[in-house]
C-alpha cells in the first residue's frame, strides 16, 4: 500500500498562487502514476491533472486553462500541482490519488485509489 498526505492549501487573493504537495510512503512512489483531483462545495470531485510515473507526460482538465502544473520529485516521493492565475471558481478541497491499471492516464475516479485526506483552496474576489 502506499499512503498520500496532501498539504499547502490556504487562502488567496484572486490572482494569487500556491503549490500543492502529496507526500507519499509506503511502496515505491515512482511506480505509480497519480492525478490530482478537486471538491467544490456541493458540488461533486473532479478531475483537475494527471502524471505519468517518469513525470514525462502530463495531462489536464480545459478549466485548467494553463495556470496549474503538475510534477513530482521521485527521489523524495512528493507529487506536486503549482497553481498560479487562481480564480474564485478554484475553491474547493484538492486531492491526490494513485492512478491504477497498465494505462498511465484516466479520468475516472474509479481507475484511482489511495485517496490521501484532502487540503483546503479558498481564492476570494
Amino acid at each position: 500500500q502506499v499512503q498520500l498526505v496532501e498539504s499547502g492549501g490556504g487562502l488567496v487573493q484572486a490572482g494569487g498562487s500556491l503549490r500543492l504537495s502529496c507526500a507519499a510512503s509506503g511502496r515505491t512512489f515512482s511506480n505509480y502514476n497519480m492525478g490530482w483531483f478537486r471538491q467544490a462545495p456541493g458540488k461533486e470531485r473532479k478531475f483537475v491533472a494527471a502524471i505519468s510515473w517518469s513525470g514525462g507526460s502530463t495531462y489536464y482538465a480545459d478549466f485548467v486553462e494553463d495556470r496549474f502544473t503538475i510534477s513530482r520529485d521521485n527521489a523524495q516521493k512528493v507529487l506536486y500541482l503549482q497553481m498560479n492565475s487562481l480564480k474564485p471558481e478554484d475553491t474547493a478541497v484538492y486531492y491526490c490519488a494513485v492512478k491504477y491499471g497498465a494505462k498511465w492516464y484516466s479520468q475516472d475516479q474509479t481507475e484511482f485509489g489511495s485517496w490521501g485526506q484532502g487540503t483546503q483552496v479558498t481564492v476570494s474576489s
